[in-house]
């Protein structure tokens, strides 16, 4: 194969076969069950085995996100799902206060079909604090989001509302390079194409049921092993084929539903007449990576800290818990900074944002303490 492809070289028969792989139950012990080639796990089982044999877990998952099927979803992993209401309630408030101001354009869809929030991380960390914090608590997100991408992913996350009679999308890969034209995606060469699906990983949690006729998403297994296909998902025989063999998975509210962003997939048609299907869609980036959205985690940072203190002095919180949603909140990597005003003094990187929240709530820093040294900490980074 050429280093560079075009449209010109893809092959619907070789992306046929590999779509028509089977899954090996066998690769996945802590499994549940396969269902129309998905890997569906237990929440319970991988808190469990997290805590077992953490390193082979993590491995598992990954093989299901590359050489498996590429999609696994948790069930209950929201055990207590009136979290995810109060949750909701918070993108319910959001998405009447955006209303005002006219419908977001949307990916692969008309502007104004879904209800859509960009940077929901952001905005919900700032207009409920406690809310991102009991939500965002949750370890089964960071441990699938290391298994593809090792420590200090950066998250962002987009709330998507498909309403009654909504339709489906184009079927299509995701962000790096399924954000791109044909064109501008063959100037990179194919080992960049591969080296795209691992930067990014997309997850969505549940906040409503989703029943097969409320269009849960389009799912073509193993599709994410075709090299070309960023080259390919717009080819009229790539989408036949997609809409003849791509599977859906009725989910419960309180479930996490992930893939490889280079997976074809694409949201279904919501055929149901009084029903709005709603999912957090959760994008984790690598540290070695950009993410699609920029958030200010100064703010998300300083908005959540004094409701996490608050929690911690009630002993509502465990060190997992703790550490799971500054994942979320913070920012795990030393770099880009300014290596004149933000040496590594004490090891090979400067201090992350991370580890100062950390060092902050273990000492339990005041407010205007913790604030100072966010404000020092984005000075040192500055050019």
């Amino acid at each position: 194969m050429n280093l560079f492809a075009s449209a010109r070289d893809i092959d619907i028969e070789a992306f046929a076969a590999l779509c028509a792989k089977q899954v090996n139950a066998a690769d996945y012990p802590h499994s549940a069950r396969i269902e129309n080639r998905v890997v569906i796990y237990h929440a319970q089982t991988l808190r469990q085995a997290s805590t077992d044999n953490r390193l082979a877990l993590l491995a598992e998952l990954h093989h299901s996100l590359s050489q498996g099927p590429g999609v696994l979803v948790v069930q209950g992993a929201y055990p207590d799902t009136t979290v995810v209401d109060r949750h909701s309630a918070v993108f319910e408030a959001i998405l009447a206060d955006e209303a005002k101001h006219g419908a977001a354009a949307d990916h692969f869809a008309k502007a104004g079909a879904n209800g859509r929030i960009w940077n929901s991380l952001q905005k919900a960390a700032e207009r409920s604090p406690q809310s991102f914090i009991e939500y965002y608590a949750n370890p089964l997100l960071g441990l699938i989001a290391e298994s593809w991408l090792g420590p200090s992913f950066q998250a962002t996350a987009q709330v998507n509302v498909v309403r009654p009679g909504g339709q489906a999308q184009q079927p299509h890969r995701d962000y790096h390079l399924g954000f791109q034209t044909e064109e501008v995606a063959a100037r990179f060469p194919l080992p960049l194409h591969v080296l795209s699906q691992y930067l990014t990983l997309q997850g969505a949690v549940a906040h409503t049921d989703m029943p097969l006729e409320s269009g849960p998403t389009l799912l073509l297994p193993f599709s994410q092993q075709y090299a070309l296909g960023y080259l390919a998902w717009r080819d009229s025989r790539f989408i036949e084929y997609f809409s003849e063999h791509a599977v859906q998975l009725p989910l419960k509210k309180g479930d996490l539903l992930f893939f490889n962003p280079a997976l074809f997939h694409a949201a279904g048609s919501n055929r149901t007449t009084d029903f709005h299907r709603m999912a957090n869609l959760l994008q984790m980036s690598s540290a070695f990576g950009k993410p699609m959205e920029s958030i200010d985690r100064d703010a998300m940072m300083l908005s959540v800290y004094p409701a996490l203190v608050q929690s911690l002095e009630r002993g509502e919180m465990d060190e997992v818990s703790v550490q799971s949603v500054v994942a979320m909140t913070a920012d795990g990597y030393s770099f880009p900074t300014n290596l004149d005003t933000d040496p590594p003094l004490n090891g090979l990187a400067p201090q992350t944002g991370q580890q100062l929240m950390i060092e902050a709530l273990q000492a339990r820093w005041p407010l205007k303490r913790f604030s100072d040294a966010v404000t020092r900490l984005r000075e040192k980074r500055r050019p």
